[in-house]
């Protein structure tokens, strides 16, 4: 097992001499570009739900999954190599993504909800409620299958966006810690912007939640960068985004057909 401040070979810097300010320009965007596009739907035009709206966060969203692809790919015609998971490394991921998620679970059921944290006039509630309309999820099937997607799918590109990408490329141009701090402060950010819609800025809850949506981000990050493999991170990934919104099922249930 390597040491994790020690690069593994896929994010080892390269020899040659220097390296192009474009690769800079790069990695900013990447930390930057997510929580631009989740202040502009969720902030900036959280009242308009029109066509232009909502294609704009698509577009938003697409540029943001793309932007690896093309700048490995396309720009530096890098062709990473792929690490077959350990079965160490997947009991790893699903110990502490299971830990994470029966620790939200005993949460929410031991004291949240039973001092009617959520509710009120304008509280999470409402707000899980209302944004599951904005998404057009009516039923209990399209709720299904939106978290299906959001568990299985988004989980997974946001791994590979966050570790595979902006992680790995900060450890070529820079060292372990600096590439771990930056990487997961970007990707506790435009969290923060979310917790902030949902909670408020005066809410105990959005510094603590966003303190704990860095602390996984960074265990992520030393496994991926111990292992080489996503598999692992992706399955700790997705069973915490499942117990997310099995909670926002439990708020939203009498909403739900």
């Amino acid at each position: 097992m390597n040491d994790p401040a020690q690069p593994s070979p896929r994010h080892r810097v390269s020899a040659s001499p220097g390296y192009r300010r474009a690769d800079w320009i790069a990695v900013v965007v990447a930390a930057v570009l997510p929580t631009l596009v989740t202040l502009a739907y969720f902030v900036l035009f959280a009242g308009d739900k029109s066509v232009v709206t909502l294609a704009i966060y698509g577009v938003g969203k697409a540029a943001q999954f793309a932007l690896p692809v093309v700048w490995i790919f396309a720009v530096h015609r890098r062709k990473p190599t792929w690490t077959k998971p350990r079965v160490g490394a997947l009991a790893t991921g699903a110990a502490f993504g299971a830990a994470v998620t029966a620790a939200m679970l005993l949460l929410y059921y031991a004291w949240l909800k039973p001092v009617g944290y959520f509710d009120g006039p304008g509280g999470p509630r409402e707000m899980v409620i209302q944004k599951i309309a904005d998404f057009g999820v009516t039923g209990l099937l399209s709720y299904a299958a939106v978290s299906l997607f959001y568990a299985l799918v988004h989980s997974l590109l946001e791994e590979y966006y966050w570790r595979w990408f902006l992680f790995a490329e900060l450890r070529r141009l820079s060292s372990f810690v600096v590439a771990l701090v930056v990487s997961n402060v970007a990707f506790a950010a435009h969290h923060f912007i979310l917790l902030v819609v949902y909670f408020g800025w005066d809410s105990p809850a959005t510094y603590l939640f966003t303190l704990a949506v860095a602390t996984g981000g960074a265990f992520w990050t030393i496994v991926y960068h111990r292992t080489g493999s996503l598999a692992a991170v992706w399955l700790s990934h997705l069973l915490i985004d499942a117990g997310i919104f099995y909670i926002g099922y439990d708020l939203a249930r009498g909403h739900l057909f």
